[in-house]
C-alpha cells in the first residue's frame, strides 16, 4: 500500500509539471514520513550517490562535447563523410547518416547531433530534390546513434547507477553503434534506388585523403577515449579530462576558441552538470526506497511467472522501455528505471553491460517517436514542415531501428565483444 500511494504521489507531481528531481525527493520524504524513518537518510542517500570519482567522468564528457561544438567541425566532418560514402545511392542523405557516427563521437548526444547536422544538412538536401520530410527523418533517425558511441553521458549515468563498470560500457557502445549506422545505410540504399535520388561521383584518392585531413581531428576525439581505455593508459575519467584538455586545445588552434566563449561554456556545463547529478541523486534515494520494498524483486516474480528463459525476459523488458520512451524523456527514465530494473535482469542472468546499452537505445528512441519525440520537433522545425509529415516519414526508418534492436537483442556478442576481449569475460 506504502509503495502504490508514493509512485501515485510521484505520478502526480510529474503530470503538475514539478521537475523529476524534486518529484522523487519530495515523494521519499512522503516515504520516510509514512514509515517513521529519519529524514536525514534523505541527504546520505543523495550525497553518497555522487560522492565518487568515477561520477566526474558526467560533466567532464558534457564539457568535452560542448568544446568539441564550439570548434565547429560540422563542415568538416560532412567533407569527410562525402569524400567516404557520398557516392552510395541516396549520395548526400548516406552522408548525413554517416556523419552522425562521427559526430556522435564529439557529442554523446541525439540532440545535438540533430541539431548541428540537420541545419546544415536539411537545407542541402532540400536543395539537391531529396522531399523535406525525408530530409528530416534521416536526421533524426540517424541521430540516434548519438548515446552510443564514447563519450556518451547516457552510459556514464547508467554504470554509476547500475554499478557496472563504465570502462566496458563506453567499449561495448561501439560496434552497436556501427550496426545502428549500417542497417540505416542499408534501408536508405534500397529507398534511394527505388526513388532515383542522387548521389556524388566517386572521390579520388586525392579528394579522401585531402577530406580525411581536414576532418581527422574530430576522429581523434573517441579514439583518444576508446584508445585510452583499451591500452589501460587512463580510467574512463581521466579519458573525459584529457578529452576536454584536447578540445581546450584544439578550439585555440583553430581559432573558434576564446577566454570568453571558454568562460560562457564553461558555466552552461556547470549549470546542466548540477541539473543531472541533482537527477542522479534525488534517484539514488528514490531507488533506495524501491529496494527497501522489495519492488525489484517483485516485477522478477511477476515476470518469471510469464516465463524464465532470459531472451524472453529482455523482450519483455524492451518492449516496456519503447513504450515508457514514448511519454518520458529518455535521460529521466534512465534514471528512475535502471535501479530498479537491474537487480531483476541480474535475476535471469542477463549481463547488464548487454542490458545497459540495449536500455539506453530503446528509451533514446522515444526522442524519434511522437508524443514527445523532441528529435522530430527539431528537425521539422528545420524542414519547415508540419508535424503530420514529420511523422509519417519517420514511420518507414522504424524498420531499420528495430532491426538494430532485434539484432542487439538476439546476438549479445556484438555488445560484449570487445569488453571481453579488453577486460576478459
Amino acid at each position: 500500500m506504502t509503495v502504490a500511494l508514493i509512485l501515485i504521489l510521484l505520478v502526480i507531481l510529474l503530470l503538475m509539471g514539478m521537475p523529476l528531481a524534486f518529484a522523487m525527493g519530495v515523494t521519499t520524504t512522503a516515504y520516510l514520513y509514512l514509515t517513521g524513518i529519519d529524514a536525514g537518510m534523505l541527504t546520505q542517500r543523495m550525497t553518497a550517490s555522487i560522492d565518487s570519482f568515477l561520477i566526474l567522468a558526467i560533466p567532464f564528457f558534457y564539457l568535452a562535447g560542448e568544446l568539441m561544438n564550439a570548434c565547429r567541425l560540422t563542415d568538416r566532418i560532412i567533407g569527410m563523410s562525402r569524400a567516404l560514402v557520398g557516392h552510395i545511392h541516396g549520395g548526400l542523405a548516406q552522408v548525413n547518416i554517416f556523419a552522425s557516427m562521427i559526430f556522435s563521437g564529439m557529442s554523446g548526444s541525439a540532440t545535438a547531433d540533430t541539431t548541428a547536422l540537420g541545419s546544415v544538412l536539411i537545407p542541402a538536401m532540400k536543395k539537391e530534390g531529396y522531399p523535406a520530410p525525408f530530409s528530416a527523418a534521416v536526421t533524426v533517425a540517424s541521430a540516434l546513434v548519438g548515446p552510443m558511441i564514447p563519450p556518451s553521458v547516457a552510459l556514464v549515468i547508467y554504470g554509476t547507477l547500475a554499478n557496472v563498470s563504465i570502462g566496458r560500457l563506453l567499449i561495448a557502445g561501439v560496434i552497436p553503434g556501427v550496426v545502428i549506422i549500417l542497417t540505416q545505410m542499408v534501408f536508405t540504399y534500397f529507398v534511394a534506388r527505388h526513388h532515383n535520388y542522387p548521389r556524388y561521383p566517386r572521390a579520388s584518392i586525392g579528394e579522401v585523403t585531402d577530406s580525411l585531413l581536414k576532418g581527422g581531428p574530430a576522429l581523434l576525439f573517441p579514439v583518444i577515449i576508446v584508445g585510452g581505455i583499451l591500452l589501460g593508459i587512463f580510467s574512463p575519467t581521466e579519458s573525459a579530462a584529457i578529452a576536454v584538455l584536447y578540445g581546450v586545445v584544439l578550439g585555440f588552434l583553430y581559432r573558434q576558441m576564446t577566454l570568453r566563449k571558454l568562460g560562457s561554456v564553461l558555466v552552461d556545463v556547470g549549470l546542466g552538470s548540477c541539473r543531472i547529478l541533482l537527477i542522479v541523486a534525488a534517484s539514488a534515494a528514490f531507488s533506495w526506497v524501491m529496494v527497501r520494498e522489495n519492488v525489484p524483486q517483485g516485477i522478477g516474480m511477476a515476470i518469471g511467472n510469464i516465463s524464465s528463459d532470459p531472451l524472453i525476459v529482455l523482450t519483455i523488458m524492451l518492449v516496456v522501455l519503447v513504450l515508457v520512451g514514448l511519454f518520458m524523456v529518455a535521460s529521466s527514465a534512465e534514471i528512475v528505471l535502471t535501479p530498479i530494473l537491474v537487480p531483476v535482469i541480474l535475476q535471469f542472468g542477463i549481463d547488464p553491460v548487454h542490458f545497459g546499452v540495449l536500455m539506453v537505445f530503446t528509451l533514446i528512441i522515444g526522442g524519434a517517436t511522437p508524443p514527445v519525440g523532441i528529435l522530430m520537433f527539431i528537425a521539422q522545425d528545420i524542414a519547415k514542415i508540419s508535424h503530420g509529415q514529420m511523422v509519417r516519414a519517420m514511420v518507414p526508418f522504424y524498420i531499420p531501428l528495430f532491426i538494430a534492436v532485434v539484432l542487439l537483442a538476439a546476438f549479445p556478442q556484438i555488445t560484449l565483444f570487445l569488453p571481453n576481449l579488453v577486460f576478459g569475460s
